[in-house]
């Protein structure tokens, strides 16, 4: 007789009570499973300030204290075999998850799924420097060579990149989904944002996210000054992070905007909570997204579902799930990137009509997936 529960074993970097991309996709997929009744384990890193074991939504949480994710790996191995004992799929991602994962699956006998968020390859460069970039890329490629029994693509572009090192039979793209609900412009207000920011009457072009190489921040910085002569009232507002690893990225950034002598059409922010977000974006008049890559785009799908126009890189994924009314312009070109905003200032915008990305479908995708393998 067909088992209708399943016990799911996940291996992750990261998860809850983080609230990144990636975090937010197996939140959604891990609570989802358990409220349709399924047997659902996480085994993740221990970050300060959180218990070795709790539930939280019908997810049990183990968490293990490994002082550095690259440690992770090794750390790991006996709590994921432990529980890996009972479990009908190992369901893992890249990147420090997926190698204990993988070996643990070989010595229980286990199917595992493996979700490929972003397969970057030669783009490791847009990130890191050499050697770092080389090194990175090598480990990547090997791990891909591991064999999972299915690698889950967010995109058809992910699943487009990984080919180049895994037969496309292995792969399935499985969508992220969305929560429609929380990102409806209808629940927000512009005018407190721009008020408290002295933005009333000006034109603001918006933009939130790292401020790494790939996501293209600094090429919007250079396009200011050819935005500023056509539109005398623009300003940026950047919601930029500040984190110990990016903070020499986020320095650069700064001394890039004295250089260029557009400090007075520039604000650099720190970046503000999930909840408030949606409130800065509701304030803005176009939303730029200069990404170099990006593996489901979440940045262009939120903008999007906000119902601001956007002007974003036609590279990777974003040509996919970008909707609404939108210009994509060439990456790393500061140039076009002013030619998008000042097509979008005259209303000249391509449209189409809103993908239908939604947390029902992704769970039931993957249970079909699961069910197959098990």
């Amino acid at each position: 007789m067909k088992k209708s529960k399943l016990n799911i074993l996940f291996v992750l970097e990261n998860y809850y009570p983080l609230y990144g991309g990636a975090e937010t996709v197996f939140i959604n997929l891990c609570e989802g499973l358990a409220k349709k009744g399924h047997d659902v384990s996480v085994v993740v890193q221990k970050i300060p300030d959180t218990k070795d074991y709790e539930v939280k939504n019908g997810v049990k949480i183990h968490r293990i204290d490994c002082y550095s994710r690259y440690l992770y790996p090794f750390i790991s191995i006996p709590l994921v075999f432990k529980l890996a004992k009972d479990a009908d799929i190992i369901h893992t991602s890249t990147y420090t998850g997926a190698g204990p994962s993988w070996l643990v699956s070989k010595l229980r006998r286990k199917p595992i799924v493996i979700t490929i968020h972003e397969f970057l390859g030669k783009k490791w460069s847009y990130t890191l420097r050499w050697p770092s970039s080389a090194l990175h890329r090598t480990m990547e490629y090997l791990l891909m060579k591991l064999n999972y029994d299915k690698y889950v693509c967010v995109s058809k572009s992910t699943q487009n990149d990984l080919t180049n090192c895994v037969k496309k039979e292995k792969t399935t793209v499985i969508y992220n989904g969305f929560d429609w609900k929380f990102w409806n412009p209808k629940n927000y207000n512009s005018n407190e944002i721009r008020r408290k920011l002295s933005l009333s009457d000006n034109f603001v072009i918006f933009f939130y996210g790292r401020p790494g190489f790939s996501k293209g921040l600094e090429f919007l910085i250079r396009a200011m000054p050819k935005v500023s002569e056509k539109i005398s009232n623009a300003r940026l507002l950047a919601l930029v992070t500040q984190d110990k690893q990016y903070f020499s990225r986020y320095k650069k950034i700064l001394k890039m905007v004295k250089q260029l002598q557009i400090d007075p059409i520039c604000i650099i922010a720190s970046p503000v909570s999930g909840k408030e977000l949606p409130n800065y974006i509701s304030a803005a008049d176009i939303v730029v997204v200069p990404s170099l890559t990006e593996g489901f785009g979440y940045t262009t799908v939120e903008s999007c579902a906000m119902g601001k126009p956007v002007v974003a890189s036609d590279t990777s994924s974003i040509p996919e799930v970008i909707f609404g009314k939108y210009v994509l312009v060439e990456p790393k070109n500061p140039d076009a990137i002013a030619e998008g905003i000042l097509k979008v200032y005259n209303r000249d915008w391509k449209t189409s009509p809103k993908k239908n990305f939604n947390w029902k479908t992704n769970i039931e995708e993957h249970l079909k997936l699961y069910n197959r393998l098990k």
